[in-house]
C-alpha cells in the first residue's frame, strides 16, 4: 500500500504570522481604498475627516473576532486545515441541545467561507490588473479591457503555481512581500510627516493639528468610515487554517492576533496618520481641493507621492510614485497568494470530511498540497478576476460578494466561540461571552451596513449591491441542493445526535 501523504509541520510563529500579514496587506490597501474613504458621505456630508477614527474603531471590532479565532484554535488544536469549519462541529457537539445541528452548521460555515476565500483572490487579481493599467497609463500606454483581463488571468495562474508548490515557498514569498510593504510604508510615512513638519510649500493643512487626525469629529462619520476600514483588516483568521502545518498550536493562536496587531495597530495606524496629515487645501484635482480632490482622483496616494518626491527629493516625484505603485502591486500578489492558500485548505478539510467532492482532498506526493483544490481555485480566481475588470459595476459587485462572505464567516465564528465556551469550567466571562457576543453584533452590523449603503447609494453601486446579494443567495441555493442530494446519496443524516456523530 502506498504511503499516505500528509501535510508537513514546518511553520513556526514567524511563518504563520507572515502568511496572515500578507493577506491583510496594508501596503496595498492604503492605495486601493483611500479614494473610496475620501469620497464617502453621510446625508451629503463628507466623513473623510474621520478616516483614522474609523480605522481605530474597525481595529477594535476586528480584534473581537481575532480573539475568538485565537481562543478556538487553543480549544481545538487538532483542527488541522479546517479552521471555523472544524470549530463549528466540535463546538456544537459539545452542547447537548445543539449537537443535532452540528453537521448542518459546520457545512453552512464551510460553504459560505468560499464566498470569501474563493472570490477574494479573483478580486485581487482584478485589482492587480487595474493597477497595472494605471502604471502603464503613466507612461502613455493604454491597456484595453481584454489585455487587463489577460493580466488578471496571468496573476491567478502565477499565484496558483506558487500555492501548488507548497506552504514553505509561499511563506518565503510572503516574508519578502511583507518586508517590501514595511519598507514602503515607513518610506511614505516619513516623507509625509517630514512634509507636514517642514511645510516647504506653505500650504494649509486640512487637519490643523496631528491630534485632529486622531480625534473623532462625528459618531456617524466614524461609524461609516469603519465600514470601509474593516475591509482592509480582514485576513488574520487565515493563520488558523495553517494548524496542520504549524509546529505548535500556540503559533496559530498567537499568530492570529499578532498579525492583526502588527498590520493594524502599527503599520495601518502609521500610514493613515501620515497620509491624512499631508492632505492640504493646495492639493487640487479637477477644481476640487483637499479630501474632495482625493475623492475624485484615480490614485490619491500616487498624487501624494509625486508631490512629496518633487518637493523633498529633488524632483523625483514620478519615480517615487511608480516605485510605490509597483510595491502595491507586489503586496496585492502576496494578499492573493495568502488567501488562496487559506481557501484551498478549508476546501481540502471539507472534501476530506466528504462534505465536498472528495477529488478535492488529494494531496500532491511531493509538495503535500491539495493540488486539485489549488487548480480549481486558480480557475475560479482567473474567471472572477477577468470579469471584475470589465467595468466598475462588476468590480464593486465582486467586492461586495467577498465582503458578504467575510462578515458571514466572522459572525458565525463568533457564535461558535460563544457555544464552545458555554459550559467550560473556569471560563473567562470576557473572552467567553462579551467578546463573541460583541463580535457577532459587530459583524452583523457591518454586513447590513455594507449592503444597505450599497443599495442606498443608487446608480451603478446599487446595481452592484443587487448583483452581490443575488450571487450570495444563488450560492446558498446551490449549497442547499448539494447538501441534501449528497446527504441522500451518501446515506448521511442531516440532523444527527451526539452518539451518532461519534460513531461515524
Amino acid at each position: 500500500m502506498a504511503k499516505q501523504v500528509q501535510m508537513k509541520k514546518t511553520l513556526g510563529l514567524t511563518g504563520v504570522t507572515m502568511n496572515a500579514m500578507a493577506l491583510i496587506a496594508p501596503g496595498a490597501f492604503l492605495w486601493l481604498t483611500f479614494q473610496m474613504q475620501a469620497a464617502q458621505t453621510v446625508a451629503g456630508r463628507s466623513t473623510a475627516m474621520d478616516m483614522f477614527p474609523g480605522l481605530a474603531l474597525a481595529l477594535v471590532l476586528a480584534l473581537l473576532t481575532a480573539i475568538s479565532y485565537a481562543k478556538l484554535a487553543t480549544l481545538y488544536p487538532e483542527a488541522g486545515t479546517g479552521s471555523s469549519y472544524y470549530f463549528a462541529e466540535q463546538a456544537f457537539m459539545s452542547t447537548e441541545k445543539l449537537s443535532v445541528f452540528s453537521r448542518v452548521y459546520k457545512f453552512v460555515v464551510g460553504w459560505f467561507s468560499h464566498l470569501y476565500y474563493w472570490v477574494y483572490p479573483g478580486l485581487m487579481a482584478g485589482m492587480f490588473a487595474v493597477l497595472i493599467g494605471y502604471i502603464a497609463g503613466q507612461f502613455g500606454i493604454a491597456l484595453s479591457i481584454p489585455v487587463q483581463m489577460l493580466i488578471a488571468v496571468a496573476l491567478a495562474a502565477a499565484t496558483g503555481f506558487i500555492a501548488f508548490h507548497g506552504v514553505t515557498g509561499s511563506t518565503a514569498f510572503s516574508i519578502i512581500v511583507n518586508v517590501i510593504q514595511m519598507v514602503t510604508i515607513i518610506f511614505i510615512s516619513v516623507l509625509a510627516i517630514a512634509y507636514r513638519a517642514a511645510n516647504p510649500q506653505h500650504v494649509v493643512f486640512v487637519h490643523k493639528t496631528m491630534l485632529d487626525i486622531i480625534v473623532p469629529h462625528s459618531f456617524s462619520g466614524m461609524l461609516f468610515q469603519s465600514t470601509i476600514s474593516i475591509l482592509v483588516l480582514v485576513g488574520f483568521e487565515s493563520a488558523t487554517a495553517l494548524a496542520a502545518e504549524s509546529k505548535s498550536v500556540k503559533c496559530v493562536s498567537r499568530g492570529t492576533v499578532l498579525s492583526l496587531l502588527l498590520q493594524g495597530l502599527v503599520f495601518y495606524f502609521l500610514e493613515y496618520i501620515a497620509t491624512n496629515g499631508w492632505i492640504n487645501t493646495s492639493y487640487t484635482v479637477n477644481g476640487k481641493h483637499g479630501y474632495a480632490a482625493a475623492a475624485v482622483s484615480s490614485a490619491p496616494i500616487g498624487d501624494m507621492m509625486q508631490n512629496l518626491g518633487d518637493t523633498l527629493l529633488h524632483g523625483s516625484g514620478f519615480t517615487c510614485m511608480i516605485l510605490v505603485a509597483i510595491s502595491v502591486a507586489i503586496a496585492v500578489v502576496g494578499s492573493t497568494l495568502s488567501c488562496m492558500n487559506t481557501g484551498v485548505r478549508v476546501t481540502y478539510a471539507m472534501a476530506k470530511d466528504d462534505e465536498m467532492p472528495t477529488v478535492l482532498n488529494a494531496l500532491h506526493g511531493k509538495y503535500a498540497t491539495p493540488y486539485n483544490a489549488v487548480r480549481s481555485i486558480t480557475v475560479v480566481s482567473a474567471a472572477v478576476g477577468a470579469l471584475s475588470v470589465i467595468n466598475i459595476t462588476a468590480l464593486t459587485a465582486v467586492t461586495l460578494i467577498s465582503n458578504i462572505g467575510t462578515f458571514l464567516l466572522y459572525g458565525m465564528t463568533n457564535l461558535i466561540a460563544l457555544v464552545a465556551q458555554a459550559r467550560r469550567p473556569k471560563r473567562n466571562p470576557l473572552t467567553a461571552v462579551v467578546v463573541p457576543v460583541l463580535g457577532m453584533l459587530a459583524n452583523a452590523g457591518m454586513l447590513v451596513a455594507v449592503v444597505v449603503m450599497g443599495i442606498l447609494s443608487g446608480g451603478s453601486t446599487k446595481v452592484s449591491a443587487v448583483l452581490a446579494i443575488g450571487a450570495s443567495l444563488a450560492w446558498l441555493a446551490v449549497g442547499t441542493v448539494y447538501f441534501r442530494v449528497h446527504s441522500r446519496k451518501a446515506g448521511k443524516d442531516i440532523l444527527v445526535d451526539k452518539n451518532a456523530a461519534s460513531a461515524q
